[in-house]
């Protein structure tokens, strides 16, 4: 298996890390122990997910690993949504964080797709 370090999907979804804790450096203090705390362990989740999943000795645990990664990146998309909903972002900042995070889930696809069609362990 390749170095996680240099899989595409762990270096954007790193981006989306930093995009994510910038981000929620704005929200509101009443929010930092419900919205800012679950959004934070969804987003570092992602590239934890990955970075294991690429340390596993068989495919299928590996893939087991990129779709809870993906499964992650949805909570922060559904996460992303409600804090637009409720004002907390304005619909610009939203706009440009669910960019990367298309990217990030773009990326993370493909990922999957090559690991279940290749003949690995």
């Amino acid at each position: 298996m390749t170095n996680y370090k240099n899989l595409e999907a762990w270096k954007k979804s790193m981006q989306l890390v930093k995009a994510i804790y910038l981000l929620l450096k704005t929200y509101p203090q009443e929010e930092l122990f419900v919205l800012t705390a679950q959004t934070k362990r969804a987003t570092v989740s992602v590239p934890c997910n990955i970075a294991e999943g690429s340390g596993r000795n068989y495919k299928k645990d590996s893939i087991q690993f990129f779709h809870i990664a993906r499964g992650s990146l949805y909570e922060v998309e559904t996460l992303l949504n409600i804090a637009s909903m409720t004002a907390i972002i304005n619909e610009e900042k939203f706009k440009e964080i669910s960019v990367l995070t298309d990217e990030c889930m773009r990326i993370l696809n493909g990922l999957i797709t090559y690991f279940e069609k290749e003949k690995l362990k």
